[in-house]
């Protein structure tokens, strides 16, 4: 199976060097039209003294470029990978010419090396070959550079952005146990049920870990759900009024409803003549709205790892050019989600 790439390459490797040989055949052709007066002999001599000087001013250089392409790297060092190969080029273009004439005047016993015209433009021609070969691979090395670079941005990227959902599941059980742990001693039959519901949402957080986006239906069931289990703390004092008719099918990133619910609560007071309300729609058919109702804490009776907002907003700049709007007044606070037209993962 290796054999046959290998043989193609060879096929076709010898289809280009005869068609070199027959471009210089006739370049000495055209520049000695006075050949039409000589024996066939002659003709045969100086045209196929041309073809040779082709094929080896311009393979050899080839892989002369080639050769310095692999020891000398056109990014790292250009101006050393350019002046060799000029000298290699000025040394080896001369060096050829005189081998070839040498050889045609031990084989042939002739000085092949008529006219000059032919060989002069045969020379400039190379030289422009070569340094086309030149801003070639320099462009070749730059455009792997840049690929190579943006791949690795894209895999840190993804590296990060896996980081930031992993994050996701210690925060929301840590949350939960907390909540958890005081209705214990309360209410054993509502700790029942929260273990119940626990148990469905923690099965969706686990189904969208490895999940980029989701649909705003798939996410709003999770966050009923989520709703249900913190009404059974604070009963009437929290109200969450939902209004997304039309969009259920746009994406957005999963739990990130949840994380911005999960701040309100943690960070404004929850009472009886002071209850917290949280609003959730869509304005302007671009962003998904979660706003609250400012009431800050004095002092927050969870702790505060400052990772919800923060999460939202990096796992944003990896899926949409949009940016999170956050805004904050006396009366509420506000953040703002861009609507994803993605595929789900």
């Amino acid at each position: 199976m290796r054999a046959k790439p290998s043989k193609i390459n060879l096929l076709k490797e010898v289809k280009e060097i005869f068609l070199i040989f027959l471009l210089g055949c006739a370049v000495a052709f055209a520049f000695n039209p006075s050949l039409l007066d000589n024996s066939d002999y002659a003709i045969r001599v100086i045209m196929s003294y041309s073809g040779f000087m082709w094929v080896f001013f311009w393979k050899g250089n080839e892989y002369l470029v080639g050769f310095w392409d692999r020891r000398l790297s056109w990014l790292k060092e250009p101006g050393k990978r350019f002046l060799v190969g000029f000298i290699t080029v000025v040394v080896y273009t001369p060096t050829i010419l005189f081998a070839i004439n040498q050889a045609y005047i031990w084989i042939l016993d002739v000085d092949a090396n008529w006219g000059g015209l032919d060989v002069l433009v045969s020379i400039g021609i190379t030289f422009l070959i070569t340094f086309f070969m030149f801003a070639k691979a320099f462009l070749d090395n730059w455009r792997k550079a840049s690929l190579d670079a943006e791949r690795m941005k894209r895999e840190q990227m993804a590296t990060k952005y896996e980081s930031l959902k992993n994050q996701v599941n210690p925060h929301f059980l840590f949350n939960s146990l907390n909540a958890l742990t005081n209705l214990v001693y309360e209410d054993q039959d509502q700790a029942a049920a929260f273990i119940r519901q626990l148990s469905k949402v923690y099965r969706y957080v686990l189904d969208t870990r490895s999940q980029e986006v989701v649909t705003i239906k798939q996410e709003l069931e999770f966050v009923n759900a989520y709703v249900f289990l913190q009404k059974i703390r604070f009963d009437d004092k929290l109200k969450v009024n939902i209004d997304v008719n039309g969009h259920e099918q746009n994406m957005i990133p999963p739990i990130a409803i949840q994380m911005l619910l999960e701040n309100a609560i943690k960070h404004n007071t929850i009472a009886e003549e002071e209850p917290l309300t949280i609003d959730l729609f869509v304005e302007d058919e671009k962003f998904l709205v979660v706003k609250n109702n400012l009431q800050k804490k004095t002092i927050p009776l969870e702790p505060s790892p400052g990772m919800g907002l923060s999460n939202i907003k990096a796992r944003y700049e990896f899926l949409s050019e949009t940016a999170v709007e956050i805004t904050e007044n006396n009366n509420e606070f506000t953040v703002k989600l861009p609507l994803l037209e993605l595929s789900e993962s």
